[in-house]
């Protein structure tokens, strides 16, 4: 997933109307706050230990433990709900702000009220489903542990329940108490519209996947309601106001979307980013690359460049990426006269360069979601992250070609030569996990516990950096971006179920294929719509919804499904980074602490030098499946 995460503001949050009500609310919401984020934070140790201990079992004992598996997966529901809980009570779910961000201030506050009295109104009405859910999954024996499946399944009313109880006390402590009842005014009269209208929308047929799949969805992303939630209420109204269908059955296939084993890698990863940050790996990557090309014109931007696609994909978070490479090297090139607006134009343009280079979380979504082998995704993605940095190199060549560095001292070979060797633990991690992964050595979850172990010992015995102080801030941290992640994953399931179930799948693969041009018309508007999609909903949610439509036209019009993989995660990227929608721009903004007014008019030279390299990915196929 390639994928930036917006905070969800809450309005109010430091005004104190009425002390007494406030201090309540607050005093709750920050116990409650301990109950779910210390458990978040065992469930992601328990995980990392169990997986390690199935890793150890299989490959150095040759005994291996039956349940670990299942195991992991009971614990892994409950770690994506109790995870999406933090998620909401730190406002930490993705939701795209530029609409609400241009507002003016009483405007924005009541539109992040809303956003939040949306966000609970969905979960009023998903949390008696999500209750029979459970119950009928009581019923259901566990193969290997012999449990009720209720075990697991129970985690599904809980975190709902919780991200309510979450929901309310946010209204409880804003600030204006007749900005909140209008707020939750507006959403209840919404509702009670749709209600009404009961009878006139179901003999509408499919025009009724526009006014809610388009209408509601897109109503919701644009007015700030958090993309997870803007979802749930699309697929809920859809459901219970045109069809038969049990709500039960959203329930299940949210489960179904987040429950995918190899999905448990997204928490797995995310630590694993955090801990390259927190030992000091990143910084030692950094700093071998400066060393061989610090002296060059515009050398500290290949820098950037080669870190990011170094760095880029373990994280699981675009903005974690970034925020590992640009603090060491921003200071020094803005010492050498480089533009502040220019330097988080590059940093950017770099996160949509690396959103192919595994192991990245968009690649293992579209693996788990369309079938597509993980490790040819892996393969197929590290050539088409190289074009593109290419073009951005020869867009930097030109900008900075006569720049001074008269007062650069080139480094020594001995110099070179130190750096490489203090830097070598790191570099060799991300190959390690990619070479495990492609040759078939270990799944891409395995994997992931083995770069933990790994991380874990480099940063204790070589670098010696290890602050175990922040060890709970970090998997509580891990916990909350997962969760968002993972519930995004399961309303987009639904969603994307309903409208397989409507028969839209069939009538837009009958439309593609039907193309004039083929394969490249086909391609042609992938691209645009996928750039369209990563700039609103960003990569993760656009793959899971659109991605098992798609992928089956790509297949019938002979286009390879790695090379199409390849093709809309880059689209995507692009319209993730651009501004002025795209979230990834702003949260580049926010980490090298520039204006976003300073980079929007050098970013547009790096957005066309990526799509210079997009469609030179689109027309040879080769790059993304030459070596496969």
């Amino acid at each position: 997933m390639a994928h930036a995460e917006l905070s969800q503001a809450s309005a109010g949050e430091a005004a104190v109307e009425p002390p007494r009500r406030r201090s309540l609310a607050a005093s709750l919401d920050t116990w409650l706050g301990l109950v779910v984020e210390i458990p978040a934070a065992l469930l992601v140790v328990a995980e990392i230990i169990i997986l390690f201990a199935g890793v150890v079992a299989r490959y150095g004992l040759h005994r291996p433990l039956i349940w670990s598996d299942e195991l992991a997966s009971i614990l892994f529901l409950w770690l994506a709900m109790l995870g999406a809980a933090v998620a909401f009570r730190r406002a930490e779910h993705m939701r795209m702000t530029a609409v609400v961000a241009s507002a003016k201030p009483a405007m924005r506050a009541y539109l992040d009220l809303v956003a939040t009295s949306a966000a609970l109104a969905f979960l009023v009405m998903i949390a008696w489903p999500a209750y029979e859910y459970a119950y009928e999954e009581s019923f259901i024996t566990t193969p290997a542990l012999q449990i009720s499946n209720s075990w697991r399944a129970a985690a599904l009313p809980v975190g709902i329940c919780l991200m309510g109880l979450f929901a309310f006390l946010r209204l409880l402590r804003a600030r204006d108490i007749r900005t909140v009842l209008a707020a939750v005014l507006s959403v209840a009269v919404i509702i009670a519209v749709f209600w009404l209208l009961k009878g006139t929308l179901k003999p509408l047929g499919n025009l009724n996947l526009i006014i809610f799949f388009v209408g509601v969805a897109g109503f919701c992303v644009f007015a700030g309601v958090p993309i997870a939630f803007g979802f749930g209420l699309a697929t809920y109204g859809y459901l219970a106001l045109t069809t038969n269908t049990p709500l039960m059955v959203l329930v299940g296939r949210m489960d179904e979307g987040m429950s995918h084993l190899i999905l448990l890698s997204v928490p797995l990863f995310v630590f694993l980013g955090l801990l390259i940050e927190m030992t000091g790996m990143a910084r030692a990557m950094v700093a071998f690359l400066a060393s061989l090309l610090g002296h060059v014109r515009g050398g500290l931007h290949y820098v950037l460049v080669g870190a990011m696609y170094l760095v880029s994909g373990i994280s699981g978070s675009k903005a974690a990426d970034m925020a590992a490479v640009a603090p060491v090297l921003f200071p020094e090139m803005k010492q050498r006269g480089a533009k502040p607006g220019d330097l988080v134009a590059l940093l950017a343009a770099t996160g949509a360069q690396t959103e192919t280079i595994p192991p990245s979380l968009v690649l293992i979504t579209i693996g788990s979601v369309t079938g597509v082998s993980i490790s040819a995704l892996f393969t197929g993605g590290l050539l088409p992250g190289v074009v593109l940095a290419i073009t951005l190199s020869a867009l930097v060549w030109w900008r900075y070609r006569d720049e001074d560095l008269s007062h650069v001292t080139r480094a020594s070979s001995g110099q070179i030569a130190k750096a490489f060797i203090i830097a070598l633990p790191a570099i060799a991690l991300p190959f390690v996990i990619r070479y495990a992964v492609v040759e078939g050595i270990a799944t891409a979850t395995e994997v992931s516990t083995i770069g933990i172990v790994y991380s874990l010992v480099i940063g204790l015995l070589i670098y010696r950096r290890f602050d175990w102080r922040r060890l709970l801030p970090m998997l509580i941290e891990t916990a909350a971006l997962s969760g968002a992640i993972l519930l995004i994953i399961g309303t987009a399931t639904g969603m994307a179920w309903g409208l397989t179930q409507s028969g839209f799948s069939r009538a837009l693969a009958g439309a593609m294929t039907g193309l004039p041009g083929g394969s490249a018309s086909f391609i042609a508007v992938s691209i645009v719509a996928f750039t369209i999609l990563g700039s609103v909903l960003e990569g993760i949610p656009a793959i899971v919804l659109f991605g098992p439509l798609l992928f089956p036209i790509a297949r019938a019009v002979g286009v390879h499904e790695v090379h199409y993989a390849m093709i809309i995660i880059l689209a995507m990227g692009i319209g993730l980074f651009a501004p002025p929608f795209g979230v990834g721009y702003y949260a580049a903004c926010a980490i090298g602490r520039v204006d976003p007014a300073q980079g929007m008019r050098p970013i547009w030279g790096y957005l066309l030098a990526l799509l210079v390299g997009l469609i030179v990915v689109a027309i040879f196929p080769w790059i993304s499946i030459g070596f496969l």
